[in-house]
């Protein structure tokens, strides 16, 4: 599942996120979701969440 829509993530699921910083190359961390940061239902590059460690990034992928 990819993690563009609002809907499908919740606090203390496992996704996969791009950080900013690895947007060029695409690398992807993985954690557990602590905050869905982006308000609007769905967005084409993903929901903005932070991670328990406290990382930012878009979804990708939900485990």
């Amino acid at each position: 599942m990819n993690g563009q829509n609002r809907k499908d993530i919740k606090p203390g699921i496992e996704v996969e996120i791009v950080l900013k910083a690895d947007q060029r190359t695409g690398k992807l961390t993985t954690g557990t979701v602590k905050d869905i940061l982006t308000n609007s239902s769905s967005h084409p590059h993903g929901i903005k969440v932070r991670l328990t460690d406290g990382q930012v990034g878009r979804v990708q992928k939900i485990k």
